[in-house]
């Protein structure tokens, strides 16, 4: 990618295709101290929620539970849904603003916040826009779409004062914080390996062999965006693109990244791994994804190792129901030197000795977004629980794991044995992959493996030693005028 100065990013990112005037907010990135937080009427914040399916309508609804705040606009590139959205609030009685395009709401000045749930491709881009407009930020994980986005996020916060919050809200969790809090006091002696198991089905998503159609009612060019604009080759255009390298991280990004928050949570780290490796692949059909169904993945921390573990097929090839260990099917594993902690879902966990006595339970939830906007109101970064600093690092250490597998070349089971005994607890962990595979006629002898290198780190620092293929997928090519820039 080639290096932009200041003046050719601002006429990249801020001028689309359909644009005609520069946004007002533009004039703010020339400035030398930070743009203030304008509050609106009666202390209210006014919030704007970007993106509105799914994920994006639960926004609107936790948004609706907090005091003092007001949903003033929404935003989709597909009209359908954001005109269901604003007919849903206008029962309500609440008027908002619609738009189409996230640069007008940027450009509003009686917009304080933005809520985003994009998909990820979005996030980075979204968040910088945003922050340079003098917006806060509660931006859906995984926050970027690779390494480099997520450390330009974190400047853009930084630079310009704002508030962001990352959408992991595990770390809300009354239940999970003291949970965390009592296991790294030592209770269970030294922390050996934290286990993030995302055994989640997934099933085909069709094999289409000529371009789709894109409906008339969504803007296929700023739906795409950052990424590469390729006709749609795949039956559905939304929510698939999770299984699409190009606007996806496989469910290692998707549902995973929570585990992999709260797993690097408990080792108490706070950089990437200084080596990781993965494995796998796309078992069972021949679809259009292209992401692994089946995953492991290996963060080596020096005396403490981060395992994690991706599965989208059922238990076997007879059985719908999907694996667990030790009762988890999507959680964490915390092992220690004197028992271990199993965390199945958002808000619990559960500590045991090593013979399986239970010795200490936790539980109770959190609001995300009212600790987000607590935060908005008194401008203390330090008050966030998922600062957007956490949320990159978790998210940086899926997209590391996935770079280690999109090297990967296919192999035999006997080399990747070779490879998992080589590796601290990993051989386990193959072993139970390997029966699971055969649960569901699947052959390793028959069908390959991806096996994906072991990519040493430097210590401190985003960047793999001597490899150049992998630290060029630490970012992108992106599409005009749609560029996260190279610095901030």
């Amino acid at each position: 990618m080639s290096k932009l100065n200041r003046r050719d990013f601002l006429k990249t990112s801020l001028l689309g295709v359909s644009a005609l005037t520069m946004p007002s907010w533009i004039n703010n990135l020339h400035a030398q101290t930070p743009i203030d937080n304008p509050i609106g009427a009666n202390s209210d914040i006014r919030v704007a929620v970007i993106g509105l399916r799914s994920r994006g309508n639960d926004h609107i609804n936790e948004l609706l539970r907090c005091e003092g705040v007001r949903i003033v606009a929404l935003c989709d590139v597909d009209t359908k849904v954001l005109d269901q959205r604003v007919a849903q609030l206008d029962q309500k009685g609440i008027k908002v603003k619609k738009y189409v395009d996230m640069r007008d709401v940027f450009d509003d000045p009686e917009v304080d916040a933005v809520s985003m749930a994009t998909p990820n491709h979005w996030h980075s881009l979204g968040t910088i826009w945003a922050c340079q407009a003098g917006k806060d930020v509660y931006v859906e994980k995984p926050v970027s779409h690779n390494v480099n986005e997520g450390r330009r996020m974190v400047e853009a916060a930084r630079k310009y004062e704002r508030i962001v919050q990352t959408g992991t809200q595990c770390r809300s969790s009354v239940g999970l914080q003291e949970a965390i809090a009592w296991i790294q006091a030592g209770n269970l002696g030294k922390i050996k390996v934290a286990r993030g198991l995302c055994y989640k089905r997934r099933d085909t998503i069709g094999n289409v062999h000529l371009a789709q159609p894109i409906p008339s009612y969504i803007d296929y060019n700023l739906w795409c965006g950052p990424a590469p604009m390729p006709p749609l080759t795949r039956k559905q255009l939304h929510y698939d693109w999770h299984w699409v390298w190009a606007t996806g991280c496989g469910d290692l990004g998707n549902q995973g990244i929570h585990q992999m928050d709260i797993a690097r949570w408990a080792l108490g780290v706070k950089t990437l791994s200084r080596r990781v490796w993965s494995a796998g692949g796309r078992y069972g059909y021949i679809d259009n994804g292209e992401t692994p169904n089946t995953q492991l993945i290996y963060h080596d921390y020096g005396k403490k190792s981060l395992i994690f573990e991706v599965r989208g097929l059922p238990t076997s090839s007879t059985d719908g129901k999907m694996d667990n260990l030790k009762g988890v099917s999507i959680g964490v594993i915390i092992e220690c030197e004197g028992g271990y902690m199993v965390n199945p879902n958002y808000t619990s966990a559960t500590a045991y000795d090593n013979d399986g006595n239970e010795i200490k339970s936790f539980n109770g939830g959190g609001n995300h977004h009212a600790n987000w906007l607590d935060a908005v109101r008194n401008r203390k970064v330090s008050d966030l629980n998922s600062d957007i600093i956490e949320g990159h690092i978790s998210s940086a250490l899926c997209h590391t794991g996935n770079i280690s597998y999109r090297l990967g070349q296919l192999a035999s089971a006997k080399q990747v044995e070779e490879v998992l005994n080589s590796l601290p607890n990993m051989a386990e962990a193959g072993q139970r992959v390997w029966e699971h595979l055969q649960a569901n006629n699947i052959d390793l002898n028959q069908e390959k493996t991806y096996l994906g290198p072991v990519l040493d780190m430097y210590e401190g620092m985003e960047l793999f030693v001597g490899n150049d293929k992998a630290n060029a997928m630490m970012t992108r090519d992106y599409r005009y005028p749609f560029v996260v820039p190279d610095y901030i």
